[in-house]
């Protein structure tokens, strides 16, 4: 699985009707423009004429945008879709149930890399260009490198890797009362060694860096004590990293902070440091107006998983308000285990139409529209525009990395592009089939990936994998799940 370099006179793309920028407001779409990429970087935007010995991509009758960059996953439950004990149940009973149950059968180094081979090729074939993996599963005595397993797994594939190496230093009370050792938490110690070993191996801080590590106690209220949260946040800033975490994702977060320390979750971690432009939180499903507030104050940043809160029955997060404050907003995909379609196009048209359907989107004006909207009851069918989902999808989950030099397709810019074909009969009798990779859903036909102007998708193929044989593989480790459970 070696991606296809680019030639060394570089790549034109021509043809193209539409593309999607990943900018916001009259700078979304440069439709009809070309792109010439060199060194890996966008070179120049406009009506371009091919120079000698420059590789030529047609994209006549494609769309082309920014690669989706997905701010929130955990791989290794990419072998853990649809188990029955767990497809009806909300969060808490689900955890129990499905990934903490689960984890004693990934304490193998071919386990966790198969898990993170299928999850990461379901993402690069929606067009994903940009991985954060929330990976938690660690363990002291673990024995082997699962931090050098994912990056290597997704270095194979050509893709841009953010390791958010997660863990936790208590039991979870409410979830890991019969659990097994591979989910046994290390020690605060323990687990701030493993982040900095990351960072010393992996992370580099550049603003088109392939690899990135950020520190990730998976909660940051029931994985670790409270006074672990200070240092960890102090260790995280010292090294120059971001901070991540699951938060607010459902209502016992709420009960449990105003019951336990008569405040809203948001602002128990905003008095223990975890706020802030260097911290991002998973859900953020339930935040009440001052929540909101202190997000917007503070630039702290939601990764906004639409399907996996609607597969728990979360809820519906606040996002329409939020990009209105002016909140950091990404879009991700959650692990496949809560989201059984955990890939960037179907995140993108869940995405669109949640938001559209929520109850609450009817009964206020929408702050971005022209003064004196009427309210009304039910959704509200321009809560997200496709232009929106299309750029908290790329630049949006891009800035929430701080990954700079990503996620949008201008001039000087990584070249982490998608073209992507509308030969679906889905497609069919489209007006404007720029809003296709949002609006049609499905998975999309590939002309072409690229990822730092390197091809590593072509003609809707990955170059050097057997995708049969990676369907076999994933197969026979399900197989044995269910006869070993």
């Amino acid at each position: 699985m070696n991606p296809v370099p680019t030639d060394s006179a570089g790549l034109l793309i021509r043809g193209a009707e539409h593309v999607w920028t990943g900018l916001s407001g009259d700078a979304a779409r440069a439709d009809g423009a070309d792109l010439r990429i060199r060194d890996g970087c966008i070179a120049e935007i406009g009506r371009l004429t091919p120079e000698p010995g420059e590789r030529v991509l047609d994209a006549s009758g494609c769309v082309v945008h920014p690669g989706w960059v997905n701010t929130h996953h955990h791989l290794f439950q990419s072998l853990l879709k649809g188990i029955p004990a767990g497809i009806d149940l909300a969060l808490v009973p689900w955890l129990a149930a499905v990934p903490v149950a689960y984890r004693r059968h990934f304490d193998h180094e071919e386990a966790l890399r198969l898990a993170a081979r299928v999850g990461l090729v379901e993402l690069l074939l929606s067009g994903c260009t940009t991985v954060a993996d929330h990976q938690y599963h660690y363990y002291p005595g673990m024995p082997f490198d699962a931090s050098e397993a994912v990056f290597d797994e997704a270095a194979r594939l050509g893709l841009r890797f953010v390791l958010c190496r997660g863990g936790a230093t208590q039991p979870r009370a409410m979830t890991d009362q019969d659990a097994p050792p591979q989910s046994a938490p290390e020690t605060l110690d323990g687990f701030m060694a493993g982040v900095e070993r990351d960072v010393q191996r992996f992370h580099d801080p550049l603003p088109q860096a392939m690899r990135r590590v950020v520190s990730a106690i998976t909660t940051p209220n029931w994985s670790c004590p409270e006074a672990h949260l200070a240092p960890l946040a102090a260790q995280a800033r010292r090294l120059g990293i971001r901070l991540h975490s699951h938060f607010c994702e459902t209502h016992d977060y709420v009960r449990w902070a105003r019951e336990v320390h008569g405040c809203t979750p948001m602002q128990f971690v905003a008095e223990r440091g975890w706020v802030g432009p260097d911290i991002w939180y998973a859900h953020m499903v339930h935040l009440d107006d001052g929540d909101l507030q202190l997000c917007a104050s503070t630039g702290t940043g939601i990764a906004h998983c639409p399907q996996s809160n609607g597969r728990l029955g979360s809820g519906i997060a606040r996002i329409p308000e939020a990009l209105a404050l002016g909140i950091p907003v990404g879009l991700a995909v959650d692990g496949a285990a809560s989201n059984e379609a955990a890939d960037m196009a179907s995140e993108a048209h869940a995405c669109w139409l949640l938001h559209r359907a929520d109850p609450r989107s009817g009964t206020r004006a929408d702050p971005r529209a022209p003064a004196g909207r009427v309210t009304q009851p039910g959704g509200h069918a321009a809560a997200l525009r496709v232009a929106d989902v299309m750029h908290i999808g790329t630049a949006g989950g891009a800035r929430l990395l701080g990954l700079d030099g990503v996620g949008t397709l201008q001039v000087g810019q990584a070249a982490d592009l998608v073209v992507q074909a509308l030969d679906q009969p889905r497609h069919f009798g489209l007006h404007d089939p720029a809003v296709a990779p949002v609006a049609s859903g499905g998975r999309p036909t590939l002309r072409a990936v690229l990822v730092q102007g390197r091809t590593v998708v072509e003609d809707d193929t990955i170059p050097g994998l057997d995708l049969a044989q990676l369907r076999h593989d994933a197969q026979r480790f399900v197989r044995r799940l269910q006869t070993t459970r």
